[in-house]
């Protein structure tokens, strides 16, 4: 799944929380979905940044 997706799925289970109204079994389901979702999310960002700080690094040498 693409950055892309994956925020948009997590934007889309945040408004189902926020909504309210599911059972707790699905709340819970809901909320594993999307902390995973967000994991994935943080890691890819850490890489990308990982990945311009070192370009930013080589052109400084």
């Amino acid at each position: 799944m693409s950055y892309a997706e994956a925020m948009k799925r997590l934007e889309e289970i945040v408004a189902a929380l926020e909504a309210g109204g599911a059972d707790l079994d699905e709340t819970l389901k809901l909320f594993e979905e999307g902390s995973k979702l967000l994991k994935s999310c943080q890691e890819e960002l850490a890489e990308a940044e990982g990945k311009v700080e070192k370009l930013r690094l080589e052109d400084v040498e």
